[in-house]
């Protein structure tokens, strides 16, 4: 049976804006107040989609959330008509409306981790929605996006859905951000890399200083839990806490891995020898597993930073090569081009890049690996897929039409008060969720 890795991208959503929210996330601070071009972002989402679907990748389309959330506000005490609560919010506690207002859910790497059937006990692909609990505005998502991975993948045959992790920072779960797969062949039995930030339950272990460790090894063990994986093909690796401090908010900003791939920064693990050491052994047959560091010679932990370097992402093709999908913005750097023009020629599976244009998203704090969610399939399985996700020229088309209907050229912070601006959000998903046939995912729909 044929098996193949699919990318789920997220759409980007009618109120994308640069609110700065990310703490640790230096893109997202610097970019902070900036007005943003909703319509721009979408379309630049949908070409890289539209792209990688032409490369003949299978490419699908993960819907936005709600943004205002509306629901969260009265939760918090806001009253009135929806108007009036976003226009007293907005003027009262304009940090917490500024949250209720987020886009972030566009970088679906955040919204779940997905463990294949030929890792799991059971033999299904295992979905469970990361909580998000460092940062209150992304641990409004969890509900919504479970109802729209359901929707996606709804065949109890073949997709077992868990219920995201309780609310505490002692199980923060940052989702695929900080999982990676490797394996021979997608329809073999893999290892599932976790990478944390720090234990929960050891203030004696290190941690970063500056920033937060978002992610906790208790929540990684309880995601392999949750999933029915063997300890023998599951490796926790910790994350270097001085790169933490450095910006370095998720893994997937210092490492990415496809298939028997592993590329990371010189610095981006704690205990790296001994812990690619239990990779190798648990991969197997070490001499088919290619781990390609990069030092910082080479490339400086900020310069990956800047260019997100590794938040691209590494493709199998059709012919069976490698191909790295890479920000514009490494191509402009002198040092991230070469090296990465260099990359192509070492005897690595990897042996092609190339570059799309997110700038959109880049300023947001995410580059092309942070816009996508991995799931990997069978043939079965993806016929068990909602069809209506899957992207081929048609729903290019459909969407493209949809977002020039729906989205503003332009937002400011100033803008998102609009109650307009609501309205149009609602029509907007309203008629997404009839594209996608996704049914009542949204709260505003139930």
């Amino acid at each position: 049976m044929k098996y193949f890795e699919a990318n789920f991208d997220g759409l980007v959503g009618p109120t994308h804006n640069y609110a700065g929210l990310s703490v640790g996330n230096v893109a997202s601070l610097s970019n902070a107040n900036n007005t943003s071009s909703p319509k721009q972002a979408a379309k630049q989402g949908l070409q890289k989609m539209k792209a990688l679907h032409d490369l003949g990748l299978v490419q699908g389309v993960l819907a936005p959330q709600e943004r205002p959330d509306v629901y969260t506000l009265r939760r918090l005490g806001f009253t009135g008509s929806d108007s009036d609560v976003i226009a007293t919010a907005a003027k009262q506690a304009p940090a917490v409306f500024r949250a209720v207002c987020s886009a972030s859910s566009m970088w679906t790497a955040n919204a779940a981790t997905i463990s294949p059937s030929a890792d799991s006990a059971d033999h299904k692909v295992h979905f469970t929605p990361a909580n998000l609990t460092n940062k209150f505005h992304r641990s409004l998502e969890p509900q919504t996006t479970g109802r729209i991975l359901q929707a996606m993948f709804s065949d109890s045959k073949h997709f077992a859905h868990h219920q995201h992790l309780p609310d505490n920072d002692h199980f923060g779960d940052e989702g695929a951000a900080n999982h990676t797969r490797l394996c021979s062949d997608y329809g073999k039995k893999g290892v599932e890399m976790f990478v944390f930030g720090r234990y929960a339950f050891d203030q004696s272990k290190a941690a970063p200083k500056r920033f937060p460790a978002r992610h906790t090894l208790e929540a990684c063990e309880a995601v392999a839990r949750l999933h029915g994986l063997s300890d023998e093909h599951v490796v926790y690796m910790q994350q270097n806490p001085e790169v933490i401090d450095q910006g370095v908010f998720h893994n997937d900003v210092i490492a990415v891995g496809n298939q028997n791939v592993l590329f990371y920064h010189q610095q981006a693990f704690v205990d790296t020898q001994s812990k690619l050491d239990e990779l190798k052994r648990k991969f197997g047959n070490d001499s088919e597993l290619f781990l390609i560091e990069v030092n910082d010679n080479d490339v400086s932990v900020q310069e990956a930073i800047n260019t997100y370097l590794f938040n691209t992402q590494v493709v199998t093709l059709a012919n069976g090569e490698m191909a790295i999908i890479a920000p514009t913005e490494c191509q402009d750097s002198p040092t991230v081009g070469r090296y990465l023009a260099e990359l192509t020629g070492r005897g690595t599976p990897i042996k092609h890049v190339h570059y799309y244009d997110v700038k959109q998203s880049m300023r947001n704090g995410g580059g092309p690996a942070c816009l996508r969610l991995r799931v990997a399939l069978s043939e079965q399985e993806r016929q068990a897929v909602n069809p209506n996700v899957l992207m081929n020229d048609t729903l290019f088309t459909t969407l493209n039409s949809w977002v020039d209907k729906h989205y503003r050229d332009q937002i400011s912070e100033a803008d998102l008060a609009d109650p307009q601006l609501l309205a149009e959000s609602r029509a907007a998903l309203d008629e997404l969720t009839q594209i996608l046939a996704l049914g009542s995912v949204y709260q505003f729909q139930r």
